[in-house]
Protein backbone atom coordinates (compact mmCIF):
# COMPACT_ATOMS: atom_id res chain seq x y z
CA UNK A 1 0.00 0.00 0.00
CA UNK A 2 1.36 3.42 -0.96
CA UNK A 3 0.06 6.96 -0.85
CA UNK A 4 -2.33 7.88 -3.63
CA UNK A 5 -0.31 10.87 -4.83
CA UNK A 6 2.81 8.72 -5.08
CA UNK A 7 0.94 6.09 -7.10
CA UNK A 8 -0.22 8.78 -9.53
CA UNK A 9 3.31 10.19 -9.85
CA UNK A 10 4.79 6.74 -10.42
CA UNK A 11 2.27 6.18 -13.23
CA UNK A 12 3.93 9.01 -15.14
CA UNK A 13 0.68 10.99 -15.32
CA UNK A 14 2.12 14.02 -13.50
CA UNK A 15 4.39 15.05 -10.62
CA UNK A 16 3.47 14.23 -7.02
CA UNK A 17 2.78 17.89 -6.29
CA UNK A 18 0.43 18.12 -9.26
CA UNK A 19 -1.24 14.88 -8.16
CA UNK A 20 -1.97 16.46 -4.78
CA UNK A 21 -3.68 19.35 -6.56
CA UNK A 22 -5.87 16.92 -8.53
CA UNK A 23 -6.82 15.16 -5.28
CA UNK A 24 -7.72 18.41 -3.50
CA UNK A 25 -9.90 19.47 -6.43
CA UNK A 26 -11.85 16.20 -6.30
CA UNK A 27 -10.63 15.03 -9.70
CA UNK A 28 -9.27 11.68 -8.48
CA UNK A 29 -11.40 8.54 -8.20
CA UNK A 30 -10.37 5.30 -6.53
CA UNK A 31 -12.58 2.38 -7.54
CA UNK A 32 -15.20 4.88 -8.71
CA UNK A 33 -15.22 6.95 -5.50
CA UNK A 34 -13.94 10.52 -5.27
CA UNK A 35 -10.97 10.85 -2.90
CA UNK A 36 -9.93 14.26 -1.57
CA UNK A 37 -7.88 13.18 1.46
CA UNK A 38 -4.13 13.49 0.92
CA UNK A 39 -2.26 10.44 2.19
CA UNK A 40 -4.99 7.96 1.27
CA UNK A 41 -3.29 4.63 0.67
CA UNK A 42 -3.96 2.46 -2.36
CA UNK A 43 -2.59 -0.69 -3.97
CA UNK A 44 -1.85 -1.70 -7.56
CA UNK A 45 -5.16 -3.58 -7.58
CA UNK A 46 -7.15 -0.36 -7.13
CA UNK A 47 -8.61 1.36 -10.20
CA UNK A 48 -7.45 4.99 -10.17
CA UNK A 49 -8.82 7.69 -12.44
CA UNK A 50 -7.33 11.17 -12.65
CA UNK A 51 -9.29 13.89 -14.43
CA UNK A 52 -11.31 11.20 -16.26
CA UNK A 53 -8.18 9.31 -17.35
CA UNK A 54 -7.43 5.80 -16.10
CA UNK A 55 -3.79 5.56 -15.00
CA UNK A 56 -1.44 2.59 -15.13
CA UNK A 57 0.85 2.38 -12.08
CA UNK A 58 3.20 -0.07 -13.81
CA UNK A 59 3.95 2.08 -16.84
CA UNK A 60 7.59 1.79 -17.88
CA UNK A 61 9.61 4.94 -17.23
CA UNK A 62 11.22 6.78 -20.11
CA UNK A 63 13.76 9.61 -20.04
CA UNK A 64 14.69 11.82 -22.99
CA UNK A 65 17.19 14.60 -23.64
CA UNK A 66 15.93 16.91 -26.38
CA UNK A 67 17.74 19.65 -28.30
CA UNK A 68 14.71 21.96 -28.32
CA UNK A 69 14.41 24.28 -31.32
CA UNK A 70 13.16 27.82 -30.83
CA UNK A 71 9.51 28.48 -31.79
CA UNK A 72 8.42 25.29 -30.00
CA UNK A 73 6.30 25.22 -26.83
CA UNK A 74 7.67 23.51 -23.69
CA UNK A 75 4.38 21.83 -22.93
CA UNK A 76 2.35 18.69 -23.57
CA UNK A 77 -0.25 20.57 -25.61
CA UNK A 78 -0.97 24.09 -26.77
CA UNK A 79 -4.38 25.73 -27.14
CA UNK A 80 -3.05 27.75 -30.10
CA UNK A 81 -2.14 24.51 -31.89
CA UNK A 82 1.57 25.35 -31.99
CA UNK A 83 4.15 22.58 -32.07
CA UNK A 84 5.16 21.29 -28.63
CA UNK A 85 8.29 19.51 -27.40
CA UNK A 86 6.25 16.33 -26.94
CA UNK A 87 5.41 16.38 -30.67
CA UNK A 88 9.12 15.97 -31.45
CA UNK A 89 9.56 12.67 -29.58
CA UNK A 90 8.28 9.31 -30.79
CA UNK A 91 6.80 7.46 -27.82
CA UNK A 92 3.44 6.11 -26.69
CA UNK A 93 4.14 7.12 -23.08
CA UNK A 94 2.64 10.24 -21.46
CA UNK A 95 5.86 12.19 -21.18
CA UNK A 96 6.18 15.86 -20.21
CA UNK A 97 9.05 18.35 -19.84
CA UNK A 98 10.98 18.86 -16.62
CA UNK A 99 10.84 22.61 -16.23
CA UNK A 100 10.56 24.68 -19.38
CA UNK A 101 12.36 26.78 -21.96
CA UNK A 102 10.73 29.88 -23.44
CA UNK A 103 9.10 29.66 -26.86
CA UNK A 104 11.98 31.58 -28.47
CA UNK A 105 14.71 29.76 -26.49
CA UNK A 106 16.52 26.69 -27.77
CA UNK A 107 18.66 24.08 -26.07
CA UNK A 108 18.69 21.19 -23.66
CA UNK A 109 15.38 20.04 -22.21
CA UNK A 110 14.58 16.83 -20.32
CA UNK A 111 11.29 14.98 -20.75
CA UNK A 112 10.00 11.98 -18.82
CA UNK A 113 6.98 10.17 -17.43
CA UNK A 114 8.71 9.79 -14.06
CA UNK A 115 6.84 12.14 -11.72
CA UNK A 116 9.20 11.60 -8.78
CA UNK A 117 12.30 12.60 -10.74
CA UNK A 118 10.54 15.59 -12.29
CA UNK A 119 9.53 16.84 -8.85
CA UNK A 120 12.99 16.29 -7.34
CA UNK A 121 14.76 18.21 -10.10
CA UNK A 122 12.18 21.00 -10.22
CA UNK A 123 12.34 21.68 -6.48
CA UNK A 124 14.41 24.81 -5.65
CA UNK A 125 16.45 22.90 -3.04
CA UNK A 126 18.00 20.68 -5.74
CA UNK A 127 19.95 23.68 -7.13
CA UNK A 128 20.67 22.01 -10.46
CA UNK A 129 23.12 24.11 -12.50
CA UNK A 130 22.01 25.16 -15.99
CA UNK A 131 24.47 26.76 -18.41
CA UNK A 132 23.12 29.19 -21.02
CA UNK A 133 24.71 30.77 -24.07
CA UNK A 134 23.38 34.32 -24.30
CA UNK A 135 23.66 37.08 -26.88
CA UNK A 136 22.68 40.54 -25.69
CA UNK A 137 22.46 44.03 -27.12
CA UNK A 138 25.18 46.33 -25.85
CA UNK A 139 28.56 45.75 -24.25
CA UNK A 140 28.80 44.87 -20.57
CA UNK A 141 30.89 47.17 -18.42
CA UNK A 142 33.29 45.84 -15.75
CA UNK A 143 30.86 47.18 -13.14
CA UNK A 144 27.92 45.27 -14.66
CA UNK A 145 29.95 42.07 -14.81
CA UNK A 146 30.79 42.41 -11.12
CA UNK A 147 27.11 42.97 -10.33
CA UNK A 148 26.12 39.82 -12.22
CA UNK A 149 28.74 37.69 -10.50
CA UNK A 150 27.83 39.12 -7.10
CA UNK A 151 24.16 38.34 -7.66
CA UNK A 152 21.54 40.76 -8.95
CA UNK A 153 18.23 40.90 -7.11
CA UNK A 154 15.19 40.06 -9.21
CA UNK A 155 11.85 40.38 -7.37
CA UNK A 156 13.72 40.78 -4.06
CA UNK A 157 15.75 37.57 -4.54
CA UNK A 158 19.33 37.30 -5.73
CA UNK A 159 20.08 35.32 -8.86
CA UNK A 160 22.90 32.95 -7.88
CA UNK A 161 25.40 32.87 -10.75
CA UNK A 162 27.64 29.79 -10.70
CA UNK A 163 29.52 30.42 -13.94
CA UNK A 164 30.23 33.44 -16.13
CA UNK A 165 32.39 33.89 -19.21
CA UNK A 166 32.47 36.46 -22.01
CA UNK A 167 32.70 34.59 -25.33
CA UNK A 168 32.71 37.39 -27.90
CA UNK A 169 32.25 41.14 -28.09
CA UNK A 170 31.18 42.65 -31.41
CA UNK A 171 32.02 46.34 -31.14
CA UNK A 172 30.69 47.09 -34.62
CA UNK A 173 27.22 45.65 -33.94
CA UNK A 174 27.44 46.45 -30.22
CA UNK A 175 26.55 42.96 -29.00
CA UNK A 176 28.01 40.64 -26.39
CA UNK A 177 27.97 36.83 -26.40
CA UNK A 178 28.54 35.04 -23.11
CA UNK A 179 28.03 31.89 -21.06
CA UNK A 180 26.23 32.05 -17.73
CA UNK A 181 25.32 29.39 -15.19
CA UNK A 182 22.44 29.60 -12.71
CA UNK A 183 20.77 27.19 -10.28
CA UNK A 184 17.15 28.29 -10.43
CA UNK A 185 14.23 28.13 -12.81
CA UNK A 186 12.13 31.27 -12.36
CA UNK A 187 10.26 32.32 -15.50
CA UNK A 188 12.31 34.41 -17.96
CA UNK A 189 15.02 34.78 -15.29
CA UNK A 190 17.95 35.23 -17.72
CA UNK A 191 16.04 37.82 -19.74
CA UNK A 192 14.94 39.60 -16.57
CA UNK A 193 18.50 39.62 -15.23
CA UNK A 194 19.92 41.41 -18.27
CA UNK A 195 16.88 43.64 -18.63
CA UNK A 196 17.62 44.94 -15.12
CA UNK A 197 20.93 46.19 -16.59
CA UNK A 198 19.17 47.61 -19.68
CA UNK A 199 20.47 44.91 -22.02
CA UNK A 200 18.03 43.06 -24.28
CA UNK A 201 18.56 39.34 -24.82
CA UNK A 202 18.71 38.70 -28.58
CA UNK A 203 19.38 34.96 -28.47
CA UNK A 204 19.21 32.37 -25.68
CA UNK A 205 20.21 28.71 -25.65
CA UNK A 206 20.57 26.23 -22.78
CA UNK A 207 23.84 24.39 -23.33
CA UNK A 208 23.97 22.17 -20.24
CA UNK A 209 21.80 20.78 -17.45
CA UNK A 210 23.93 19.55 -14.54
CA UNK A 211 26.35 17.05 -16.17
CA UNK A 212 24.27 16.66 -19.34
CA UNK A 213 25.12 18.48 -22.60
CA UNK A 214 23.90 18.67 -26.20
CA UNK A 215 26.93 16.82 -27.53
CA UNK A 216 26.11 14.69 -30.58
CA UNK A 217 22.69 16.24 -31.16
CA UNK A 218 21.41 18.62 -33.80
CA UNK A 219 18.52 21.03 -33.31
CA UNK A 220 15.28 19.03 -32.97
CA UNK A 221 17.05 15.73 -32.26
CA UNK A 222 16.82 13.76 -29.02
CA UNK A 223 18.19 10.68 -27.28
CA UNK A 224 17.23 8.45 -24.38
CA UNK A 225 19.12 8.86 -21.12
CA UNK A 226 21.17 5.92 -19.90
CA UNK A 227 20.43 4.18 -16.61
CA UNK A 228 23.64 5.67 -15.21
CA UNK A 229 22.55 9.18 -16.18
CA UNK A 230 19.13 8.70 -14.59
CA UNK A 231 20.76 7.53 -11.35
CA UNK A 232 23.03 10.59 -11.34
CA UNK A 233 20.00 12.85 -11.82
CA UNK A 234 18.24 11.18 -8.89
CA UNK A 235 21.33 11.86 -6.80
CA UNK A 236 20.98 15.58 -7.59
CA UNK A 237 17.39 15.82 -6.35
CA UNK A 238 17.07 16.46 -2.63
Amino acid sequence: MIRLQKMIAESGFCSRRKAEEYIKKGLVLVNGNVVTLLGTKVSEKDEITVDNQLINSKEEKEYFLLYKPSQVISSVKDDKMRQTVVDLIKTNKRIYPIGRLDYDTSGLLLLTNDGDLAEKLSHPSSEVEKIYRVKIKGILTPKEIKEIKRGIKISNRKVKVTYFKIVKINYQKETTSLLIGIVEGRNHIIKRLFKSLNHEVIKLKREAYAFLTLQGLRVGEYRKLTIKEVRKLYALGK
